[in-house]
């Protein structure tokens, strides 16, 4: 009996001990969770340097975005990886350059999913620490595998479920790239069966209008790369047929994805209000096609482009409104930044070159979005945790594939293998509470590289595509042994002093040659058709 006795007892107390660790493990998580900020991302769309008011834009009211900056940390020295966007988004997620992946250039909107699933990126990473993990906006990062056709009809994976987001309302690529739908974790919004989907980017599919054979159906005229399927009015680049129903109107775009946004943020501070939470918010502004919503429309004095600058400050102070709302904005930390500089004409006569005036959207720098000039990684960056954040402007350098190392840092946990390779920890500069940075920033356009250090920029032999006037692309030569110029006294890169300083030439081709020995001698600029889209 005693015996028997003393066996329930042990099993009595092995059950009570059970019971305190499991209550001491969720105490725990509790407090890690209770004490780590929410995350947000907002991520803008060919947003230049000059852009905002609070970095010497003129014509367009930023007022939100301006008041974030004054009560944050804003950067002089921040960059996307790449003068283009598909290779940022890459870097920003994976914290890896993104020449690293071949598949990373600018994707068509049926191109497969070129992140592995097997690679840790922020999102899976910090869903793993605790965080509830949203993406709304503009994906671009493919969908579907290369091994099987992509079926928009049904289920579309893997994509950002498969890394890391457990929500997500996104379109596949742009808004100038057919499929012309939201899809919303895995499905497409809205979409009509008996209507199914087909796209294409080699040749026509269906019998639908197209912005060559009846441009008198568009709202504002375009070149002949976005002159295929016409949607709401916009020819885009690309053939699509189906789908009626389901195709989005560009003049709700911004109200659609930040209802889209606020409301995971409502339901998540209603339903888990001690669980922290990451949203990676990337509105469509101010890529083309700028099809401003009436009541923005006018609202800046530059056109179009300044339009689109507005909506995306309204939305940054909507958001904001909704954080303060919900009790939930002191300990919520705020990135805003763009994915690659800033461009005028980009497909479609909007007016954004003869509208400009004064306003200077790459600053002070030479360049824009598709060049290696500062101009075209050079961007905007305001960081705000009002909790611990110091407000500063801050000279640190910092480069977009830095966030995955320091959000690592912020939740205390350190980085998984094969994850952000490139990142370092700067999160002390993010908050302002150091001044330094990284050493070097490696910057990347169309397939080529240049190096930042300090106060001097390298751009190795090759050629600089740039975008310039309406139709028109412009080639920079570069001849051996490259370029170089000193920052501090010649933001617009205009004085190559590489003969005068070859030791210094010398110390930052080392880095590319470091980094990827192959760039130095790759000519660098694909075929435009398949570095744009096609």
């Amino acid at each position: 009996m005693s015996q028997m006795f003393s066996v329930v007892a042990r099993v009595s107390f092995s059950s009570a001990l059970s019971k305190i660790v499991l209550l001491v493990v969720v105490a725990v998580a509790a407090s890690v969770n209770a004490a780590s900020p929410n995350v947000i991302v907002i991520y803008g769309d060919d947003i230049g340097y000059g852009d905002f008011g609070c970095y010497g834009g003129v014509g367009v009211d930023t007022a939100n975005i301006d008041a974030l900056a004054a009560s944050g940390v804003r950067f002089t020295s921040a960059y996307c990886t790449a003068a283009t966007c598909t290779p940022s988004r890459y870097s920003l997620l994976t914290g890896e350059y993104a020449f690293r992946n071949q598949g990373a250039l600018i994707l068509p909107g049926n191109a497969p999913l070129i992140i592995s699933t097997q690679r840790p990126t922020v999102a899976s990473f910090l869903r793993d620490s605790g965080y509830a993990t949203a993406l709304v906006g503009k994906w671009h990062l493919g969908l579907g595998s290369a091994d099987r056709p992509l079926d928009w009809n049904g289920v579309i994976a893997p994509g950002p479920k498969e890394v890391g987001f457990d929500y997500s309302f996104n379109m596949a690529a742009t808004a100038d790239r057919v499929p012309s739908v939201y899809i919303e974790n895995g499905r497409v919004v809205g979409l009509d069966p008996s209507d199914p989907i087909e796209v294409n980017y080699q040749q026509m599919v269906g019998d639908e209008p197209t912005g060559i054979t009846h441009p008198e159906l568009l709202k504002v005229q375009a070149d002949e790369q976005h002159s295929c399927t016409i949607v709401n009015g916009v020819s885009r680049i690309g053939y699509m047929t189906g789908g009626q129903a389901a195709r989005f109107r560009d003049e709700d775009m911004a109200d659609t994805y930040l209802r889209k946004a606020i409301t995971f943020v409502e339901k998540h501070v209603e339903q888990k209000k001690d669980q922290p939470f990451f949203l990676y918010y990337a509105p469509n502004e101010n890529h083309v096609p700028r099809v401003i919503h009436p009541r923005f429309a006018g609202s800046s004095g530059i056109g179009p482009r300044g339009d689109a600058l507005a909506v995306f400050d309204w939305c940054v102070g909507r958001l904001i409104e909704e954080l303060k709302r919900v009790g939930v904005y002191e300990n919520t930390l705020i990135v805003v930044t763009s994915d690659n500089g800033p461009v005028l004409f980009d497909g479609y006569w909007d007016g954004a070159i003869s509208r400009q005036g004064e306003h200077r959207a790459a600053g002070p720098f030479r360049g824009g979005k598709y060049s290696r000039w500062e101009g075209g990684t050079r961007v905007p960056m305001i960081v705000s945790w009002p909790e611990r954040s110091k407000p500063q402007v801050s000279d640190a350098i910092i480069s977009q594939v830095d966030l995955f190392a320091s959000l690592a840092s912020l939740v205390g946990k350190p980085m998984p293998e094969n994850a952000g390779a490139d990142g370092v920890d700067v999160l002390s500069a993010l908050l302002g509470e150091s001044d330094w940075g990284r050493e070097f920033v490696v910057q990347e356009a169309l397939t080529q590289l240049a190096v930042r250090k300090g106060d001097w920029k390298y751009i190795p032999p090759g050629s600089i595509t740039e975008r310039g006037g309406v139709g028109i692309w412009r080639e920079t030569s570069v001849d051996e042994p490259g370029m170089l110029f000193h920052l501090a006294e010649d933001p617009g890169e205009q004085n190559n002093v590489a003969e005068q300083y070859p030791g210094k030439l010398e110390e930052l081709r080392e880095i590319i040659f470091d980094i990827a020995p192959g760039k130095m001698t790759d000519s660098g600029n694909l075929d435009k058709k398949k570095q744009l889209g096609f």
